[in-house]
């Protein structure tokens, strides 16, 4: 392990573990939230755009996973750094297990919104703050985590942290992950410090885990719509990622007939509308959100068009049937143009059906003492804790977006909703840990 400055090597803990140790400085509601929310809001954030680019391996990550060791370290807690770079804050010994944790992501997609998985981090930490206001003795190890890479934003696959330790992705399947540079895996990881050849499964530190709840901005409009702050997550859809690539002949854009190319942009815009149409036949969602072109010239017909399809729907019947017909519209538009058509399949996410007892549980939680139900709604959007979910009890919750708009700069959640959100989840914390 090379980067060892501060004790950052491989599993270095640093810290205290006295499970009910108070804070330094007691704090009024919600401002913990808000303090560190200014602090962590221009990190990483493009001057044109105003979005974010905190992609893996980066200055921008490295200032992220900065920023919540310093987190960790001002409450006194055990902060450790796993074999594939995710990082824990600990509250009482971990080894004593059934531990409950709670947290999310720092990284974002290109241009991503501000609460896309920091919202989740930064309400971890502010719930614990307000448990020990309120003078929680806690029967259980408690952790705060910053999953890396979930994403996938710089190597194209999602939640690489939790998918490496969970062992859903393999150690030689990581280290053939490449950026659109050609930079690999392990060569960012080397250049930003870390060892890839310590990354794999890490069995020991999930079974510690009694139950992981994630608080996630909500990527929709359900609950402004119900007029609710915070909702329970009742499954996550089966989704996936396709890669098409149409190879045609490169060619003069001026001196070519029409009735004698083989351009492949042709193709790939007609399934670009059968993938629209399909979608919304099967009342799921289709898109082509990435496109590479090469030669890439403006005077020059395409010899490749490669784009990716991302399709989500609420069972696996119904996404078999749109990609299924997106794939057999776009072979017959290729063959009717003289142009090749080869689809991968980068990546699938079967139906993830959160652990009942668990999200029973917390639905009994927020529900006492009042006569309100706590609504409960599917997602589309894949998360760490649909990663998880195979080898530990796992649930989300979600916070009021009034826009319905993600992985944008118009993604948004009012302060008053995150601090109610924050006294959310302390209360689930609390729930599931108090001795």
């Amino acid at each position: 392990m090379t980067r060892t400055e501060d004790g950052r090597a491989d599993g270095t803990a640093t810290g205290g573990t006295a499970p009910d140790a108070a804070p330094a400085a007691a704090l009024p509601h919600g401002a913990s939230f808000q303090e560190m929310w200014r602090e962590l809001l221009p990190v990483g954030r493009h001057p044109g755009t105003r979005g974010y680019r905190r992609f893996a391996w980066t200055g921008a990550d490295a200032e992220c996973r900065d920023w919540f060791r310093a987190q960790a370290e001002a409450r006194g807690l055990l902060y450790e750094l796993d074999r594939n770079g995710n990082q824990w804050a600990w509250l009482g010994d971990p080894a004593q297990g059934d531990a409950v944790v709670t947290g999310s992501h720092l990284d974002s997609v290109p241009d991503g919104g501000a609460f896309d998985g920091p919202l989740g981090v930064v309400s971890a930490f502010a719930a614990l703050d307000e448990l020990r206001g309120r003078g929680v003795r806690f029967g259980k190890p408690l952790a705060v985590v910053n999953f890396g890479d979930e994403e996938g934003a710089r190597f194209g696959l999602a939640c690489v942290g939790s998918r490496l330790a969970t062992g859903q992705l393999t150690v030689e399947q990581a280290h053939r992950l490449t950026d659109g540079d050609g930079t690999t895996l392990p060569q960012a990881m080397e250049a930003a410090g870390y060892d890839p050849d310590a990354i794999g499964p890490d069995p020991e530190r999930l079974t510690r885990i009694g139950a992981f709840v994630e608080l996630h901005v909500e990527q929709g409009r359900a609950l402004d719509l119900s007029g609710d702050r915070v909702g329970i997550a009742s499954a996550i859809w089966p989704h996936g990622r396709w890669r098409f690539d149409f190879r045609g002949e490169a060619n003069h854009a001026g001196t070519t007939r029409l009735v004698d190319r083989r351009d492949p942009m042709l193709p790939y815009a007609e399934t670009v509308l059968a993938a629209r149409r399909e979608a919304h036949l099967a009342q799921a969602v289709a898109t082509f959100g990435k496109i590479a072109v090469e030669p890439n010239g403006v005077n020059a017909i395409p010899s490749l068009v490669r784009g990716w399809l991302d399709s989500r729907a609420a069972d696996q019947q119904a996404l078999d049937t749109v990609v299924t017909g997106i794939q057999r519209a776009a072979r017959e538009y290729a063959d009717a143009h003289g142009v090749d058509l080869d689809v991968v399949r980068e990546s699938f996410t079967p139906v993830v059906e959160f652990d009942h007892a668990l999200r029973d549980e917390l639905a009994r939680i927020l529900g006492k003492d009042t006569d309100l139900k706590v609504p409960v709604l599917g997602t589309g959007a894949g998360h760490d804790a649909g990663i998880l979910s195979g080898t530990i009890p796992t649930a989300m919750l979600f916070v009021r977006n009034p826009t319905g708009v993600s992985h944008s700069p118009a993604e948004f959640a009012a302060e008053d909703d995150c601090v109610a959100a924050v006294g959310a989840l302390a209360d689930v914390l609390e729930g599931l840990t108090r001795a």
